[in-house]
């Protein structure tokens, strides 16, 4: 297989890590090809259209607009020629069961205000909470997030900054040492759940995502963020990318302990200095390393792994709309730890739930046809190892939330759904490949964080490195884009160094 490799780096997966390193290392003289196993860019930020319809499959919040705008000027280009953000105000509204509400933003006075109307005694308890969590941030995110834990003694040279801020504690743990309000601890501990993590068992690091939003705002890309993959795929291309749809990597072809290249469904061989995997960390090892050259990430190590919880989500279209809802509103289930339990422990399908919905026609018109509504309804739910039988139990599943969503705030939805979809567990691992159907990869406590994550430069073969939500920094759109620049860190110049 001696073909030339000079400055190639092949790229495994089209998602916002894979596009974001790819986008990296082209800028940095690189030859970058991307293959990408799906029909369109983006992975997981994929989009599906339906009668006038268009519906984001995975990520829906932008949180730290740096993060794309560097790679816009990194290609030389500015991100305002290519999409448009715009705030989101409320970030959400989050519905307690009892019918309670709590609207949540980035205005300081007005979040005392919500604070306020379920206990005033909790004010002062939510401005140290704040403080603290501006700790965390600038410890965990300003300090750690874009840098590499390929080592040991890095882990022991933070060791004592991750101590000063109680990470051992989870973050319900970080939110109840401040708040005594039962739903107030919980509209400050449900953060973990966007980046796979149960409350109660996530280390109080990721307290962090409270700070961030209120440093930076939430964003909503405007026409989706199937634009933003869009214009990541544009300007990499104008860069001299390459970009390979329909192309399934099948093994990362190692030649002594290093990877040379990837082998691809068609039987193609693809030479590259590096490989950058933005896969599913799991099934990349493996499916796609051979078992002889692994001697960290060995089948039985990665089924000692935790796995994040799965998702069920519902995309539907109605031919009318819900002026009284906001772009995200959260569902708080009469349960809280009870429910998080049953999920991530106790690993079976409750009957009640609580619910993410997307309703992005609030803020765009233009994902919908005029007059109607897009949704999507996103339920927490175990993954895999709980042996659902999501073929029989989901189109229950989605009436049971439609009949939810009809009672608490959209009256006679039903009558009025023009199109609906269902992405169960089993989808995530049929189409997205995902391990166990796990949508975010490894759960995030602190005993798989870090250094104890699978690195970004591969322990096992040289030359093979991780971007996404299964490496460092972990899940989320932050996470993902840091991992990113941590691979464009570790790659020297081209042809300055061994890879």
């Amino acid at each position: 297989m001696q073909q030339n490799k000079t400055h190639r780096v092949a790229v495994i997966g089209s998602g916002f890590g894979g596009l974001a390193a790819a986008i990296r290392l082209q800028a940095r003289g690189y030859r970058c090809e991307i293959m990408e196993m799906g029909d369109q860019p983006g992975g997981r930020a994929a989009v599906f259209r339906e009668k006038g319809f268009t519906f984001d499959a995975g990520p829906t919040i932008v949180t730290a607009p740096f993060l794309f705008e560097e790679l816009f000027w990194l290609a030389g280009k500015k991100m305002e020629d290519y999409v448009r953000l715009v705030p989101c105000d409320p970030f959400y509204r989050i519905v307690f069961s009892g019918g309670e509400t709590f609207t949540y933003t980035g205005d300081k006075g007005r979040m005392l205000e919500e604070i306020a109307k379920f206990n005033p005694k909790d004010v002062a308890g939510y401005r140290c909470f704040q403080t603290q969590s501006k700790e965390i941030f600038e410890r965990a995110f300003v300090g750690l997030a874009d840098h590499s834990f390929d080592s040991f003694w890095k882990m022991v040279k933070v060791a004592p900054d991750l101590l000063r801020v109680r990470s051992h504690e989870s973050v319900y743990q970080f939110a109840k040492r401040h708040i005594s309000d039962p739903m107030l601890r919980q509209v400050f501990s449900f953060h973990p759940l966007f980046v796979g993590g149960h409350p109660f068992r996530a280390s109080s690091v990721y307290a962090m995502i409270h700070y961030l939003e209120q440093k930076w705002g939430v964003h909503y890309v405007m026409g989706g963020t199937g634009k933003m993959v869009d214009a990541l795929v544009k300007i990499f291309l104008e860069m001299g990318g390459c970009l390979r749809l329909n192309t399934k990597v099948e093994e990362v072809v190692v030649e002594e302990g290093r990877a040379v290249g990837v082998k691809t469904s068609d039987g193609s061989f693809h030479p590259a200095e590096a490989v950058i995997s933005n896969g599913d960390v799991a099934n990349v090892y493996r499916k796609r390393v051979a078992p002889k050259w692994r001697s960290k990430w060995t089948d039985r190590h990665l089924m000692g792994m935790q796995y994040s919880m799965g998702v069920f989500m519902l995309y539907f279209g109605v031919n009318k709309t819900y002026p009284s809802l906001t772009h995200h509103t959260i569902f708080m289930g009469p349960r809280y730890k009870g429910l998080l339990d049953d999920i991530f422990e106790r690993k079976v399908l409750a009957d009640d739930f609580s619910l993410y919905l997307h309703t992005p026609t609030r803020t765009d018109a233009s994902v919908a046809p005029d007059g109607c509504e897009c949704f999507y309804a996103l339920s927490p739910v175990p993954h895999l190892g709980a042996g659902i039988n999501w073929a029989e139990k989901s189109e229950a599943y989605a009436e049971k939330i439609l009949e939810f969503l009809e009672k608490a705030a959209c009256p006679d939805l039903r009558k009025h759904i023009v199109c609906k979809r269902v992405f169960t567990p089993r989808d995530y691992e049929r189409t997205l490949d995902c391990h166990l159907g796990s949508a975010f990869q490894f759960e995030p406590i602190l005993t798989q964080s870090a250094w104890f994550r699978p690195h970004n430069i591969s322990e096992d073969v040289r030359g093979l490195y991780l971007v996404g939500a299964g490496t460092h920094p972990g899940a989320g759109l932050p996470g993902v884009l840091c991992s990113a620049k941590i691979i464009d860190k570790l790659l020297p110049q081209p042809g300055r160094g061994e890879i």
